[in-house]
Order: C-alpha cells, then structure tokens, then sequence
C-alpha cells in the first residue's frame, strides 16, 4: 500500500481529513444552530476521512478491512447525502462535505471512495500473503 499511488491515494485522504475537520469544526462550533444536520454530516465525513487515512498508513490486514469498511461507508454518505440535498434541501440549509455529491470539493468526495475501493482490491492480495 506504500506505492506511489498508495501514498497519493493516502495523501488525499489526508488533505480531505483536514480539510473536512477543520469544517466541521468550524461549523458546529460557530453556526450548529444553523444548520444542524449537514454540520454533523460534515464532521462525520471527517471521521470517516480519518479513519481511512490512518488505515492507509497502517496498511496491515486489519487496517485494509477497516478501510475497505471506510470507503464502502463514504461511498454510501456520498450517494445518499447527494441525492437528499437535492430532494430535501430544506433539511440541507448549508452544504455539508458529501451536499450535492461533493459539488463543493470538485466532486472529489465522490470518486474518492470509488478509487480507494479499486486501489485496496488491487493490493489485497499483497495484504493477505
């Protein structure tokens, strides 16, 4: 997992563990009363975000599960948050991280999750010998 794309893919999720925490952060901590619901979704990307990232720099076999696990969950955030911010919007009065399928991040947060679950089956084997 410690190949060039295995870091660049563990980089990124690092960016977006950043990134996504210091929203969060910033949102519940100044405007919660604003918009509960996406802040709380923003900081829930953030752990997941987490998560994958000290995943991908363990990179043992317990570590590829929870990982695994990690992408599976934010792809579903993704897809689920993405469509719900488009069909209740009244729920979403600010974007949260996975609002409008990642629109916000470049649509980033949408493949991410799509890349991380092909990189961790392309090196599952690895992890398993």
């Amino acid at each position: 997992m410690h190949s060039g794309p295995g870091r660049a893919l563990t980089a990124v999720y690092g960016v977006f563990a950043l990134a996504a925490s210091a929203r969060a952060g910033y949102q519940i901590i100044r405007e919660f009363d604003e918009a509960p619901t996406a802040y709380t979704l923003s900081a829930v990307a953030a752990v997941v975000y987490i998560i994958a990232t000290v995943c991908l720099v363990i990179g043992n076999r317990t570590t590829h599960r929870i990982a695994i696990a990690s992408c599976l969950i934010e792809l579903l955030g993704v897809l689920v948050v993405g469509v719900l911010s488009f069909t209740h919007p009244e729920v979403f009065r600010a974007p949260s991280v996975w609002s409008g399928f990642g629109i916000g991040y470049g649509f980033i947060p949408l493949v991410l999750p799509v890349v991380g679950l092909w990189w961790l089956a392309r090196v599952d084997r690895r992890v398993r010998g």
